[in-house]
């Protein structure tokens, strides 16, 4: 069964064409094209991407036809809300009064549990007219690459989670430079912010959670061994950007999990 990622990237200009994954191998696709729509003065625009994967890649990657159709009335996980994170009551779950979907409410004090999205953040560093990439020495993904990227904490702004992250997966100082790209990934309720960034230093070394740190050129990127849809994505988003001489902001949604 095929399963497919819309993407909606802000652009200019009108143009259509198809991209396909620089390395064949893992069944990915991309279908780009840019319409232009005019709602002000000034002519805005937007790009549509629908990435599909083929059966090859694992079944946990798509939600099932009954997961689906109960997104519709569940609130992210629920269900595994069974006590109150306030007074340790049992929780029920129910439609609260004047709501849509199931939340878990404390039986005790009444109290609703609301789950929000987390938010990753990371950075897609440039040196050299390379990219740099970690390989995970954790699961999930372990021994693939990535960009390196984490959850935004609190108390910090979402280039300084960024930075941070990058610091504690590739052992690099860097310069955010302007935001690349926000993707958002409701059914694992998860939102992508990537900074495209340049090192302060030509020195990086794997952290921790990262087994290896290295630099790629754009042709040899491993796309067969990336950790993310999210970061497939970004990195054929940048690829394309290069190619038409412009490096553009994109937001879009991932439909997967």
């Amino acid at each position: 069964m095929l399963k497919a990622i819309q993407i909606l990237g802000c652009s200019s200009g009108f143009i259509s064409q198809r991209l396909k994954k620089p390395h064949s191998g893992n069944g990915f696709s991309l279908i780009s094209s840019k319409t232009s729509y005019n709602s002000t003065p000034k002519s805005l625009s937007f790009r549509v991407i629908r990435m599909f994967s083929t059966p090859s890649q694992s079944n946990s990657d798509a939600p099932s036809s009954s997961s689906s159709s109960v997104a519709v009335h569940l609130a992210g996980n629920v269900r595994k809300i069974k006590f109150c994170q306030w007074c340790g009551g049992p929780a029920k779950h129910e439609i609260p009064d004047g709501e849509e979907k199931i939340r878990a409410i404390c039986t005790l004090c009444g109290k609703i549990a609301y789950q929000n999205p987390k938010m990753v953040v990371g950075c897609l560093i440039e040196h050299d007219r390379k990219i740099l990439l970690c390989k995970r020495n954790i699961e999930p993904s372990l021994g693939l690459w990535t960009l390196p990227a984490g959850y935004l904490e609190i108390g910090e702004s979402a280039a300084e989670g960024a930075i941070r992250e990058t610091w504690e997966e590739a052992g690099a100082e860097v310069e955010v430079i302007s935001p690349f790209a926000q993707l958002d990934i409701p059914l694992i309720g998860q939102t992508y912010v990537i900074f495209l960034a340049k090192l302060k230093k030509p020195q990086f070394s794997p952290g921790p959670e990262s087994s290896e740190c290295c630099l790629f050129e754009v042709d040899d990127i491993p796309f067969d061994s990336l950790a993310f849809s999210s970061i497939f994505v970004t990195l054929n988003l940048y690829i394309e950007d290069v190619k038409s001489g412009k490096v553009k902001f994109h937001y879009g949604t991932i439909n997967k999990r």
